[in-house]
């Protein structure tokens, strides 16, 4: 029987990087669920489609394919079999990834791809509604979170490293709008599953985050 870990949070808390370490740790598959939004809006907007546009995605969901497929450690990213994975990573893919999962017709096609992937293998699966929808009786389920300007401050390196040009004020803007818009929308709002163990990386370095996944992991995991 697959065991399941949901990690859900908002944007920039680290879920992405303490997913794929804790999941290599255990020896089990790494879902990152925001790539499928992000490879599912990759596709939306390679045809022209505006994010705002939820009649015109819908119409245009069937014509679109997101898969995932797995390169050893490596997660890639496919939309309609190309391989989009190093191209979803830019802030307004992002912050497309966001808009478009308000949608609830957006969110029905993917749910069924993130739930076979966790009935096929064991996973930690990384996303906003992780615990609350799509994995409810995940095994072991974790909130991660960190203050708006941590997050944007760990956002805005990561740009900075990728020769993206934007100022840490700028980021930090996104981070709360994305934040609200996240955690206010009316179909599967980030939000903690009453059953997650919340943990704030605020002050937290990586691996301290990862140890405190794993103490309460390890021994429950058969």
């Amino acid at each position: 029987m697959p065991y399941t870990i949901a990690i859900d949070g908002p944007a920039g808390a680290g879920k992405s990087t303490i997913a794929k370490l804790l999941s290599k740790s255990l020896g089990f598959y790494y879902v990152d669920t925001g790539a499928l939004y992000r490879g599912l809006a990759y596709g939306i907007a390679e045809k022209g489609i505006p994010f705002t546009a939820e009649k015109s995605i819908e119409e245009a969901l069937p014509a679109l394919q997101v898969d995932l497929a797995y390169e050893g450690e490596k997660q890639k990213v496919f939309c309609n079999k190309e391989d989009c994975t190093d191209y979803i990573r830019t802030p307004e893919l992002g912050q497309g990834a966001s808009m478009i999962s308000q949608y609830g017709c957006v969110r029905e096609k993917l749910l069924d791809l993130q739930r076979n992937v966790a009935k096929e293998h064991s996973c930690v699966m990384d996303g906003r509604d992780i615990g609350t929808v799509v994995l409810p009786k995940a095994n072991k389920k974790f909130y991660l979170t960190a203050s708006p300007e941590i997050r944007a401050e760990r956002r805005w390196k990561e740009l900075l490293e990728k020769g993206e040009k934007i100022s840490l004020e700028q980021v930090l803007m996104e981070v709360k709008e994305r934040d609200h818009r996240d955690s206010t929308r009316a179909i599967a709002p980030l939000k903690k599953a009453e059953d997650a163990i919340e943990i704030d990386s605020s002050t937290l370095s990586i691996s301290e985050v990862v140890d405190k996944m794993l103490s309460y992991c390890v021994g429950s995991e058969e």
